[in-house]
């Protein structure tokens, strides 16, 4: 297995953004990635690009010949893979991507992730979701994500005394970080008093424990590391890639309280970038709501089972934290345009490693691990990067 490199990374501004097609977001967010890594057309092997539903969200299949097409390369006919995996439809293109240059097989792919969720009315982009969860055992019900978070939320305050309040200082803090990143949907703080009186949306989730509909898009470029500095002299390794899955409806899983998903992916990078948790100086994790980030910073051990709320209360995922947990603002406040969240984690993790990340750059960080969620946890991708 080769070493895999990110030698550029490109994003559009998150949020509804009413004047810009799904053309028109691919193609800005891979131009500049590609700007970035100084790479050239004729040296791409290969394109991923993660998109969840955008034949119900625009009407569109068939998103990886429309992405080289928007990107200008279809005269060049490089090979574009549309890659699915729900709300990890990025990560999933990422690790796609790191496999095909680990392999042997390319030298320098594009990454991309897309999606175009407001051009429908809000009922329908949620049953267009909600197709992530299983169909008959789930959705047939009338159980939708807030809802099936909400089941697991209520599970960890009755076994662990996770709070209300505690939840609610998730969506805080990212907010606060949120508020720092030009490119975040929701830039303004809120206070734990305004989560708590928001419109409740499933118990304990108001709406704001809820991530947004978005729209964005986010891209990377990935080359084999032996050859990133003849392009870049601030690449960025992957050290660990990991990926693994679990039952789609909640009610298989073992404990709905911990992501199995989440644990074996993490296993996986770690053992791979023979480093632990505690190597991690920065992450970005799953936080389509509150309740969300609390089970990945203990499936993913950053802290014991059941101690997340409290490491939450406790500030430890701050920006001047121990472990600054969604610097960015994560899915809460930068938003989450299901296929291009995955690749837009790593590209915050990018530029926090490469020191680019300005007012909410965490202090000499230099290993950072990006989470990726699909559904309700039966689709996990975890990487971990280390500044070369």
């Amino acid at each position: 297995m080769r070493d895999v490199a990110v030698i550029g990374v490109g994003l559009t501004e998150f949020g509804e953004l009413w004047d810009k097609s799904f053309r028109h977001l691919i193609a800005e967010a891979g131009s500049k990635a590609i700007l970035d890594s100084g790479i050239s057309g004729s040296d791409i092997d290969a394109m991923y690009i993660g998109s969840m539903s955008s034949g119900r969200f625009i009407g569109q299949e068939h998103v990886g010949a429309l992405v080289a097409d928007a990107s200008g390369f279809s005269n060049l006919h490089i090979p574009s893979t549309r890659v699915e995996g729900a709300c990890a439809s990025g990560g999933l293109a990422v690790r796609e991507g790191y496999l095909s240059i680990a392999s042997g097989l390319n030298d320098v792919v594009v990454v991309g992730g897309i999606e175009k969720m407001n051009d429908v009315a809000g009922a329908t982009a949620t049953e267009t979701l909600v197709t992530a969860a299983d169909q008959e055992w789930e959705a047939f019900f009338g159980a939708t994500f807030p809802g099936i978070y909400a089941l697991i939320a209520t599970r960890h305050m009755h076994e662990h005394g996770t709070t209300r309040e505690q939840l609610a200082q998730v969506a805080v803090k990212n907010h606060a970080n949120g508020a720092l990143n030009p490119h975040a949907q929701y830039r303004r703080e809120i206070t734990v008093k305004q989560v708590l009186n928001s419109t409740m949306v499933a118990y304990p989730l108001s709406i704001l424990d809820c991530s947004p509909v978005t729209d964005g898009a986010a891209s990377i470029v990935l080359c084999a590391a032996e050859k990133a500095k003849k392009f870049t002299d601030k690449p960025v390794k992957i050290i660990g890639s990991g990926q693994a899955s679990d039952s789609l409806a909640l009610h298989g899983r073992r404990d709905i309280c911990t992501l199995d998903a989440t644990v074996h992916a993490s296993k996986m990078a770690y053992n791979q970038a023979k480093l632990t948790a505690k190597d991690i100086d920065v992450a970005e994790v799953h936080d389509c709501f509150t309740i969300g980030e609390i089970c990945a910073i203990e499936d993913l051990g950053f802290v014991e089972k059941g101690e997340g709320g409290k490491a939450i209360e406790n500030k430890i995922t701050t920006l001047d934290g121990k472990i600054p947990v969604n610097t960015s603002g994560g899915l809460k406040a930068k938003g989450h345009p299901v296929g291009a969240t995955g690749v837009a984690q790593v590209v915050e993790i990018i530029q926090q490693l490469r020191g680019d990340a300005d007012k909410r750059q965490v202090k000499n960080a230099r290993i950072g691990l990006a989470h990726n969620i699909g559904g309700s946890g039966a689709t996990c991708t975890v990487h971990v990067l280390e500044a070369m």
